[in-house]
């Protein structure tokens, strides 16, 4: 797959080792099929020899649009000592977090038993994937933190999970995925956020995920361009979502980061929202704001992938209306569409809104020294 990269013209000057920086959306990868085995029961052993590997990827990765997943990352990413990109620490550790002077790094786990409709084994692969970022990341990495990752379709299980990993500091957030088998304000998700409330942990929702449905409204597109278009519509329908059936109301300590979906549509959805909620209160009593004060409130954004506006000053007033403590800074990397530190913020923004945007904001979220 051959990108073309456009370059900002008013980006401004590397980053380099003077600004330490929190990158929100690292994927560290499994260097091999078997590596979770360690931390698998043996009955897992034997059904996934059985049954495959695709038992438990193939429902992640929704319709095979042409993108083959060794080039969903970087090709500068593998590692010299063999296996996929991000699967390497001592890789990582070169090419990215030391050069990038990353003072945090949110690990975000994919393919991971998330959406699996065998809940048991969901809740295992799940289980396996935690207790790996702790022995293979965090242990060797102080500046990594883990995800939760649960098993999202089965609340009581993903609940558990959360409580068993709550206050154990190599974790900070919990993760969700966009899209599941039903929105994400429904109810069969609400044992999730209780736990992470009382956990005092935030949820990443992060794009991708697979629940049997078309990532469009209208159908299932033809091309993987309409899917990565499409994970900022899947944003909105989880936002919306949860605005809508009262998980803020219900969870009113429960933060929320909207991960690896971009951030321009906030504003117009929020206004949208604003203008219907008007005329239909009456539909949705159990609301008692407006439902832009609930996204204002309640939820953060990862940049990447971030808009690109020909006029800076359209980025500036969308991040206005977001508030710069809103805004988290990430990479993703290993992946292709990886946002090289130096180049994202354009010239012209403050030296204190470029701590906040770069390291401050995910310092204060996560409660990180």
């Amino acid at each position: 797959m051959n990108i073309q990269v456009r370059e900002r013209p008013e980006a401004a000057a590397s980053t380099g080792i003077k600004t330490a920086i929190a990158d929100c959306d690292i994927h560290p990868a499994r260097a091999t099929k078997d590596e979770l085995h360690p931390y698998l029961a043996k009955r897992w052993h034997s059904h996934l020899e059985t049954f495959g590997v695709h038992a438990y990827q193939g429902m992640m990765e929704g319709p095979p649009y042409p993108k083959a997943q060794p080039n969903a990352s970087r090709r500068d990413a593998y590692p010299p000592e063999g296996g996929p990109q991000g699967s390497s620490l001592s890789f990582m550790q070169k090419q990215h977090l030391d050069p990038n002077n990353v003072a945090l790094g949110v690990l975000n786990p994919l393919n991971t038993g998330q959406g699996i409709r065998n809940q048991d084994l969901a809740g295992a692969i799940c289980s396996a994937i935690n207790d790996w970022q702790i022995e293979k990341w965090t242990s060797k990495d102080l500046r990594l933190k883990g995800s939760v990752v649960v098993a999202n379709e089965d609340g009581v299980s993903a609940a558990a999970e959360i409580r068993k990993r709550a206050g154990d500091t190599n974790f900070v957030q919990v993760l969700l995925l966009s899209r599941n088998v039903e929105p994400l304000g429904q109810r069969r998700y609400w044992p999730i956020y209780e736990a992470a409330q009382e956990a005092g942990l935030p949820i990443g929702v992060h794009a991708f995920g697979f629940g049997g449905n078309p990532i469009t409204a209208s159908g299932w597109p033809s091309y993987y361009i309409e899917e990565m278009v499409g994970h900022s519509q899947c944003q909105q329908t989880a936002l919306a979502s949860l605005v809508l059936e009262g998980v803020f109301e219900r969870f009113p300590r429960l933060k929320m980061v909207m991960v690896e979906a971009g951030f321009g549509w906030a504003p117009s959805l929020a206004w949208r929202l604003d203008k219907v909620f008007a005329r239909l209160h009456a539909e949705v009593p159990h609301l008692k704001r407006k439902p832009s004060e609930y996204i204002r409130d309640h939820i953060w954004w990862t940049t990447q992938p971030v808009e690109d506006p020909e006029s800076r000053d359209h980025l500036f007033q969308t991040i206005e209306w977001i508030g710069w403590d809103r805004l988290l800074f990430a990479t993703d990397y290993p992946h292709w569409d990886y946002d090289e530190p130096s180049r994202v913020l354009p010239a012209g923004v403050s030296d204190a809104n470029r701590q906040a945007f770069y390291l401050d904001n995910a310092k204060q979220l996560y409660g990180v020294a």
